[in-house]
This record gives structure tokens, C-alpha cells and sequence, in this order.
């Protein structure tokens, strides 16, 4: 699908939809349970394929929509073999946290996605699991899937670097819980995007599981079992997904501002693009009791960022910096690169491509916004979901209409985004 936006104003009031991490840890946390209900989800691409491996694991996901949740019967800490293979399609987030439940299965589990998925690296969480007691391969040898998963693993001790993805942290602790000796993962090197395993612990929590940080990175105790505090589990909203909408609110909103609803304060790494948008002179407030941002359209000013904790923000930075006055440089963003797609590249040659002034290096983007002029043109959505919405923001302020192909994998994260900005005023057809 095609999207095609053009220069125009935004105003009124939105809702973030909710968080995507949550979600999915939320779901498969249900799933090791023996039931839970799982609150105000986001059901889109990524999250649907972590339902489906519930179920492939032996559990069973209702939705209600009309009271918006999910009813979960789990496979109680204890994942049969399942019957086919599981595809995760474009979810990373799936394929890797699964990747340790498989290897709790006395059997062996095949796991497989898209073009995409397939190219990203899990070679350390492999390693990982044959650690701690399991099978774990890549089909192809290349430490990416197809991935042949076995166990049942028993716990101990793991070595995982930090730097490649937290997830691989994420899948270690939620599957180490439930395994007799338990998990403790010695980090090799600093962990980057360290939120997101606060993030799991504090879903953990929520579940009644302890784990906790030790000097070496993690640990958790095995023989747990997971028990969601009243039996219900309440997702928040998505800062990640609110970033495209504070953006587009600081660059193309109206005299009264965009006001974004839904933004209570949580584990969220990506709560920082308050304080980014903070540091480059927009006017933006927050109020956290009652989860609401009001943001306006202001002059900003490019700023030093370091994206190591926050990877998902560089494209809507790169954009901002695009817009802003003087020079935006995005630092510690190596590991961006393996993403959906090579977010760093893509929003290089795309921006270079609407008129901004860009350099790429290997871990850092720099863009000099006093020396750019967006100006419609084609581009390509990269199949990645943060890509297409962080090039709508840009069209927005664009001279002439932008068009973005591929435009429809936005129901990774945010199935209704263009509807939403369509309903904020934005100029945006199919």
C-alpha cells in the first residue's frame, strides 16, 4: 500500500496506542501462567504472532474486543511440542523470547519468519540455551532462522553479550524462571537498551516472578510459578509508537497544539523523547497523573543524542533534526542497523532523498538541519513499521505530497496510524 501525505497542520487530540513491549511480554507471561486476562493490548502483526506461539506451546488466546482484552489459558510453566512450525513473520520480539520457552519443551521446536527476520542475528541466545542445558541451531549455521530449538533446559549459568539485544536478557529470565536451577545471565559486555529488561522485570513482577540485577547482569530463581497479581494485567500506553504524534505535534500542529493522551509514566526507555523534544525547544508539557502531553509547534534546535538505551527513537529524531535549526547529531547507534531493516541507512538515504543534509557513519547520524529543505518525493517503507511513520512526520512539513510504499506494515505497532493523523487534519490518502 501506497500512502501519500503532504504538507499540512495537525491539531486536536490522540490516543498512543498501547505499548507493543508490554504486550508482548504480557501475552507470553500469561502464557507460562495457568490464566490470566491481559488488558487494553495492542493487537497488531507483531503482537498476534506471540499469540500464536502461546497456542502453539499448548495455551489458547480469546479476544474480546469489546471489552478489549485478552483471555489467556496458559500452558502453566510446562510448553508442550508443538504440532507445526512456528512463524513469527516480521516479530523479533516473538522469535526470540519464544526461542528460550522452546527450549523448556521436552521435544524439539522449528521456528521461522519472513525475509526480515530471517537475516537477523540470534547466534548468542543459541549459545545461550546449549548453556544452559538445551539444543539450539540455526538450520543454515549462520546463527539465523530457521532456528531448530530442543530441551528440556535445565538452568545455570549463561554468558550473552549485551550489546547485540536485550531481548536475548528478556528471553533468558522469563524462561528461567520456570526451570529447576534457574537463570543467570553474565553479561560480556554492556548491555544496551537496557529499559526494555526493566521493562520485563517490572511485567515480571506483575506476574509475581522475582527477578533481579546482579554485578555480572541478571539472575532469576528457578521453580517459580507465573500468577498475574488478580488475575489481570493492565497494558500501558506505547511511547515508542507516541513518538511519531509528540513529533509531528512539535513540527506541523496548529495555534492550540496537539494534545496526546495515554502517556502514564512506566519502564518505557522511550519516554526520553519528551526530554529530547525538552532539549531542542519545544513547547511541551506533561502531565503525569493524568497521562496526558500537549505539545505545540516550535522552533527547534538540533542537539547531541545517544540512542544506546533508546534505539527505536532514531528515526523520529533523524527527523526532527531535519526540521530543526543547526546541527542534529545521533550517537551509539550501531546497534539500530539490525533492526526490521538498517534503520540507520534508511533514514539516511531517505532523508538525503527528501533535501536534508545527512552523514552516516558506522554508529552515528548526523543531520544538519539549517542546510536542509524537505521536499516531497517517493520513498521506500523499508518494510519497517518505525521507518514508514517517522517519513509521514517528515511529509508533513514537506514541500509538495510524500509518498511512502509499503506504507501497510504500520499494523506491526500502530494498525490505525494513518487514520489518526487523517483525524488530527493531516492531508493523507491511499
Amino acid at each position: 500500500m501506497d500512502v501519500h501525505v503532504s504538507r499540512s497542520t495537525v491539531a486536536g487530540r490522540a490516543r498512543a496506542p498501547p505499548s507493543k513491549s508490554y504486550t508482548h511480554r504480557a501475552i507470553l507471561a500469561a502464557g507460562y501462567a495457568e490464566q490470566a486476562i491481559v488488558r487494553n493490548p495492542l493487537v497488531s502483526a507483531d503482537t498476534r504472532a506471540t499469540m500464536r506461539a502461546v497456542e502453539a506451546f499448548g495455551g489458547a488466546v480469546e479476544r474480546d474486543a469489546d471489552r478489549d482484552l485478552l483471555e489467556i489459558t496458559g500452558f502453566d510453566g510446562q510448553p508442550a511440542v508443538p504440532a507445526d512450525v512456528i512463524d513469527c513473520a516480521n516479530s523479533g520480539t516473538t522469535m526470540r523470547l519464544v526461542t528460550a520457552t522452546a527450549a523448556l519443551a521436552d521435544g524439539l521446536t522449528v521456528l521461522t519468519g519472513d525475509d526480515s527476520l530471517r537475516d537477523r542475528p540470534q547466534g548468542p541466545l543459541l549459545q545461550a540455551i546449549e548453556q544452559l542445558g538445551g539444543r539450539a541451531e540455526s538450520t543454515r549455521g549462520n546463527g539465523q532462522a530457521p532456528l531448530v530449538v530442543g530441551g528440556p533446559m535445565t538452568g545455570g549459568t549463561a554468558a550473552i553479550p549485551g550489546d547485540v539485544s536485550s531481548q536475548f536478557v528478556t528471553a533468558l529470565l522469563m524462561a528461567g524462571a520456570v526451570t529447576d536451577a534457574g537463570v543467570d545471565v553474565a553479561l560480556q559486555t554492556p548491555l544496551k537498551s537496557a529499559p526494555y529488561v526493566d521493562i520485563t522485570r517490572e511485567v515480571l513482577d506483575a506476574f509475581r516472578v522475582q527477578a533481579r540485577e546482579t554485578e555480572r547482569g541478571f539472575s532469576v530463581q528457578g521453580s517459580q510459578r507465573y500468577a498475574a497479581r488478580d488475575g489481570e494485567y493492565d497494558v500501558p500506553g506505547d511511547f515508542s509508537s507516541m513518538s511519531y504524534l509528540l513529533a509531528a505535534g512539535a513540527v506541523a500542529s496548529g495555534e492550540n497544539g496537539l494534545v496526546v493522551a495515554g502517556a502514564q509514566p512506566s519502564q518505557q526507555g522511550d519516554t526520553a523523547i519528551v526530554e529530547v523534544l525538552e532539549r531542542m525547544g519545544a513547547t511541551i508539557d506533561w502531565d503525569r497523573d493524568v497521562g496526558e502531553i500537549t505539545v505545540e509547534r516550535s522552533s527547534l534546535s538540533g542537539i547531541e543524542v545517544g540512542v544506546a538505551d533508546t534505539p527505536d527513537l532514531l528515526p523520529t529524531i533523524a527527523v526532527l533534526g531535519a526540521v530543526a535549526d543547526g546541527t542534529t547529531r545521533i550517537t551509539d547507534c550501531e546497534h539500530v542497523r539490525y533492526k526490521e531493516t538498517d534503520r540507520v541507512s534508511a533514514m539516511a538515504e531517505s532523508l538525503t532523498a527528501m533535501g536534508a543534509s545527512v552523514e552516516e557513519r558506522e554508529a552515528e547520524l548526523t543531520i544538519h538541519g539549517d542546510q536542509s529543505r524537505l521536499e516531497g518525493t517517493t520513498l521506500d517503507g523499508r518494510g519497517d513499521h518505525r521507518i514508514v511513520m517517522a517519513l509521514a512526520v517528515a511529509g508533513l512539513v514537506a514541500d509538495g505530497t510524500t509518498t511512502i510504499e509499503g506504507a501497510e506494515h504500520v499494523d506491526v505497532s500502530f494498525p490505525d496510524f494513518f487514520d489518526v493523523l487523517a483525524g488530527l487534519g493531516a492531508d493523507v490518502s491511499r
